[in-house]
């Protein structure tokens, strides 16, 4: 059997989604270990041969989930954008505005790079790896979070504003504040961040 790096980059196979409930933890297995192995070394240095020893599975299983690395590499953005979008909005659910919302979201968010930091830089590494899944990554997130400001602005929670370039505002606040605060810093004071960051949001920096 030919290794991955023999196999043609970004072959877009896909291999049958498993339907046994055995089936479907093996394939979260590898998912989790392929998290971590990509996080670590990054996309061209990590094997499947790397990421099956440390699913503690067969090479050749490898292969019954997914075509090959690139196939892996998708989805494992995909399920990272659920995971983050998911969080968020169960942190949201408990709030009663808009405003409270987005400080939710963003304390979410940060905790989200705090607990899984690999999650963050497998996603910036699609920006060169898979292009399409990093676009698609952000255009999904970006067009929820756009709905959802539309729908504050609707209850009179929100001014009236572009909501598209809103939300993209808002994102690229919580992904620089992520990365210089909860990547580049140990133990930083994520509520004291937020809070910071949420008085701008509400305020802006006019005195």
């Amino acid at each position: 059997m030919k290794n991955d790096q023999e196999r043609p980059k970004m072959n877009k196979m896909t291999a049958p989604k498993p339907k046994t409930k055995r089936g479907v933890e093996r394939r979260a297995k590898i998912l989790a270990a392929a998290e971590q192995v990509i996080g670590e070394k990054g996309f061209a240095a990590a094997s499947i041969a790397d990421i099956t020893r440390a699913a503690d599975t067969a090479l050749g299983t490898f292969y019954i989930y997914f075509s090959g690395k690139d196939e892996l590499f998708r989805e494992l953005v995909e399920d990272m954008g659920q995971a983050t979008r998911s969080q968020a909005a169960e942190r949201i659910s408990h709030t009663t505005n808009r405003l409270e919302a987005e400080r939710a979201g963003l304390e979410a968010y940060l905790m989200v790079i705090r607990e899984r930091p690999m999650q963050y830089r497998i996603v910036e590494e699609a920006r060169f790896v898979d292009p399409d899944a990093y676009r698609t990554y952000y255009m999904e997130f970006g067009q929820a979070y756009a709905e959802q400001l539309e729908a504050a602005v609707e209850k009179g929670e929100l001014a009236p504003g572009n909501a598209e370039v809103r939300a993209w505002a808002l994102m690229g606040i919580a992904k620089t504040l992520g990365e210089r605060f909860v990547l580049w810093e140990d133990g930083a004071d994520i509520d004291r961040i937020v809070t910071e960051a949420h008085k701008f949001i509400c305020n802006g920096m006019a005195p």
